[in-house]
């Protein structure tokens, strides 16, 4: 198996080869027949300029001779191509031997019949009349003088220069960019393997500029704390648990000794005492219940529509008498010319108002107010029930709903489960119903619930 920075490396290196290698032959294609065309070109111009050399020394004489523009021979030997001059009749006036140009150094030739003698005859004309013929031949269709050699030789060395410096570029280039793609991956990786292991602390610290690496490193970090968030709740809860279940016992426990042993009378105070203590371990034990009914899979919904006042309107009756005890004014406020039509199981929708109110009171101290309002907004109908209580920290906020938080001492203090909230959330998640709570610390809390109108989508089961 290899790495992902290496087999990405590999991967950049071997394309980047590649592309080189394919640009380099289509260059090298391209400078060659640029070049020979060039040559061609050249050599026609040559051809060309024999041609009007030897007109001119027929209208300058008249006629042709052996010395008749014999001292083109030697640049023609010296460029390793043969001339032969004929008449208008063909015959030959002087010529050069193709062999003595075979073993020239000086030049080379180029193309495909290399090593073949081939010649060409061009026309000598005087006044529109054709007076002569120059016969050109050479081995190869293109000679390259040694200047020329040099000249491809040159381009070809700077191809391959250029190549090998580019393929040394791109695999520092490749190297470069195959670090900033795996890092963030590879450290992602990490992590993900500390995660599995329980290490729930890991974090990943170097940012990427890739919007994608980021969201994958930012995300795991989020999957991290909530892990880690999760295992502490876990270990807070077996905790928890524990204390309010070892409490009434031991107070029971006790009691009763003390009882047996003579120290306490056995008298109606202490057994009312005692079972206060017996109620309210009834009471952790039936919302440790409730908590198991509305996480269960195979809960039951008794669907049936609801009028959402006339539910609230009795809850918040059996808080009169608890919030009047307590000095706490509550206040409900809606549209008494609407109903305010819900769909939904009333056992459990009344559940999250005695819920929502009972920690509204709880957390509300002596003077303070709770208000209740009922409103509907397109197809919703909202529940919001705002009280100036003790509030919640920002850093709890998030964690409300888990089992058993009870957030800051200041909670802790007043009785109560942590658990009424998991409750309220689960039952709302069933009927599609969402809630949000804000709250700033010693300033209260605000609670709203957004139901869909009577005819929306929640089923049975």
């Amino acid at each position: 198996m290899q790495s992902i920075r290496k087999r990405l490396s590999i991967i950049l290196v071997c394309t980047s080869i590649l592309a080189l290698f394919l640009s380099a032959l289509l260059v090298n294609i391209a400078v060659s027949r640029t070049f020979n065309k060039y040559l061609a070109e050249i050599q026609n111009k040559r051809d060309s300029r024999i041609v009007k050399y030897l007109q001119e020394v027929y209208e300058k004489n008249g006629k042709w001779s052996k010395s008749s523009g014999i001292e083109i021979m030697h640049e023609a030997y010296m460029s390793s191509y043969c001339l032969t001059l004929k008449d208008q009749n063909k015959k030959v006036v002087w010529g050069m031997n193709a062999n003595d140009i075979v073993h020239n150094i000086n030049v080379n030739m180029l193309g495909k019949n290399q090593g073949v003698y081939t010649t060409s005859t061009f026309e000598i004309k005087s006044k529109n009349k054709i007076v002569g013929y120059i016969e050109i031949g050479q081995y190869g269709p293109v000679l390259l003088s040694s200047e020329d050699i040099n000249f491809k030789t040159s381009i070809n060395d700077n191809i391959i220069l250029s190549s090998v410096l580019s393929i040394l570029i791109t695999i520092l280039i490749s190297l470069f960019i195959s670090k900033q793609f795996s890092a963030p991956i590879r450290q992602v990786s990490k992590i993900s393997v500390h995660l599995s292991k329980g290490n729930y602390h890991k974090r990943s610290h170097d940012k990427s500029s890739i919007i994608e690496l980021e969201d994958l490193r930012t995300s795991i970090n989020k999957l991290g704390e909530k892990l880690q968030h999760q295992d502490e709740i876990r270990k807070r809860l077996i905790s928890d648990i524990s204390h309010e279940v070892r409490t009434p016992l031991n107070i029971l426990q006790n009691n009763f000794e003390a009882m047996i042993d003579g120290i306490f009378p056995v008298d109606n105070k202490r057994l009312t005492y005692l079972n206060e203590e017996v109620i309210r371990f009834g009471k952790l034990i039936d919302n440790l219940n409730a908590l198991k009914e509305v996480e269960g899979e195979k809960i039951v919904l008794h669907m049936e529509e609801i009028s959402l006042s006339e539910l609230l309107a009795s809850v918040e009756k059996e808080f009169e008498i608890i919030s009047e005890n307590k000095n706490v004014t509550m206040s409900l406020a809606y549209s008494t010319g609407k109903k305010y039509n819900i769909s939904g199981d009333r056992d459990k929708i009344k559940q999250v108002i005695i819920n929502l109110l009972s920690n509204a009171v709880k957390f509300t101290p002596e003077y303070g107010k709770i208000s209740i309002n009922l409103k509907e907004a397109n197809d919703k109908v909202i529940l919001k029930i705002e009280d100036t209580g003790i509030g919640i920290k920002e850093e709890d906020l998030p964690y409300i709903f888990e089992r058993l938080y009870r957030g800051d001492k200041s909670r802790h203090e007043i009785e109560g489960s942590g658990i009424g909230l998991t409750i309220v959330r689960n039952i709302l998640t069933l009927h599609k119903a969402d809630i949000e709570v804000k709250s700033k610390e010693g300033k209260g809390c605000i609670v709203t619930v957004k139901f869909k109108k009577q005819g929306g989508e929640v089923r049975d089961g």
